[in-house]
């Protein structure tokens, strides 16, 4: 057993010095880049013709469609279900009051432990918007600082969608944002909704949200996105952009240049986590309960509170069946 192990020891050797010999033997030949470079630059104008993946289309257009039906049933809901949005800070409260608890920090984030103070919430409160860059095509040059008021901002999940090759009218992709009418009051609807159609406008829209999340990850795995490390900024691409706009303070060393990474499904979708409130719960929130209350996103909730199915991956995340807090 001892003669194997230095056989294949010796072997193992072997093939690290000759593989090293070799790199070195290599490294120090001469190579004639101007042959060389014709053949990259052919190569890098034929990977342009691999894109858009056709069997990704129908995903792409999937998604689309998800989307539009989710921001069509979130609309129609806020105006049956109350929502509460903080002056001060991004807390999002589902609900006819706003919970007690102290987690407001600001808007600069210099305080914390503050309660929050509540006003009538939109639909930018359920669905945030994420937007980048709008380009032709994946491979087009990086845009330079210079060049940030030459390209539209348009919804990153909707670039994805345009850069797998999605058939995106212009009405739908230069939307200026998602619809931010405040909900001043709960009765702006001409005629009250019935609890089956409410119920039925929950389930579909929660079912959309879970397509557009689930085919906007499929699309992340083929198309690459990119997020900045220390800001929400996304890019849709093969590299970041220039465009000095990184808004974190502590880094002006870098004049605003973003530290790019793989972007995931909650950068392009964020799924904005709120409070969720259980029937063994209080009727408001209390700081002193918050080691016991659940949570959920934002658009879960909303479909939840007018009697939509919630997907059982989620019933962890709201504590089902966790104790309520004690009284007093």
């Amino acid at each position: 057993m001892a003669s194997l192990g230095r056989r294949a020891g010796s072997y193992i050797c072997s093939e690290l010095c000759g593989t090293t010999l070799n790199q070195r033997r290599y490294s120090t030949s001469r190579v004639d880049w101007k042959q060389l470079r014709p053949m990259i630059l052919k190569r890098i104008k034929n990977r342009t013709k691999e894109y858009p993946i056709k069997s990704m289309i129908p995903v792409a257009e999937e998604v689309v469609r998800a989307r539009e039906i989710v921001n069509e049933g979130v609309s129609r809901l806020l105006k049956v279900v109350p929502v509460q949005s903080c002056k001060f800070c991004h807390e999002v409260h589902i609900g006819t009051t706003g919970h007690q608890m102290k987690t407001c920090y600001g808007f600069k984030r210099m305080i914390k432990d503050r309660p929050h103070e509540w006003e009538p919430g939109n639909l930018n409160d359920i669905l945030v918007p994420v937007q980048a860059f709008h380009q032709k095509n994946m491979f087009e040059h990086e845009i330079k600082h210079d060049q940030r008021f030459d390209f539209t901002r348009v919804p990153a999940v909707l670039e994805l969608c345009h850069h797998a090759g999605a058939d995106i009218p212009d009405e739908i992709l230069y939307r200026s944002g998602q619809m931010s009418t405040t909900l001043k009051t709960n009765n702006q609807q001409s005629a009250p909704i019935l609890p089956d159609e409410l119920r039925y406008i929950g389930q579909k829209t929660l079912d959309a949200w879970e397509n557009l999340r689930l085919g906007a990850t499929k699309l992340l795995l083929v198309y690459p996105s990119k997020v900045c490390k220390h800001c929400s900024e996304v890019h849709i691409g093969q590299s970041g952009h220039k465009a000095r706009m990184c808004g974190v303070f502590k880094f002006e060393g870098w004049k605003g240049m973003h530290k790019w990474n793989k972007a995931g499904v909650d950068d392009l979708v964020p799924q904005n986590i709120v409070w969720h409130r259980r029937p063994h719960d209080p009727p408001v929130l209390v700081d002193g309960g918050r080691d016991y209350y659940g949570h959920a996103p934002a658009v879960v909730e909303l479909c939840m509170q007018v009697g939509a199915i919630v997907p059982p991956k989620y019933h962890c995340m709201m504590k089902t069946h966790g104790l309520a807090p004690p009284v007093g």
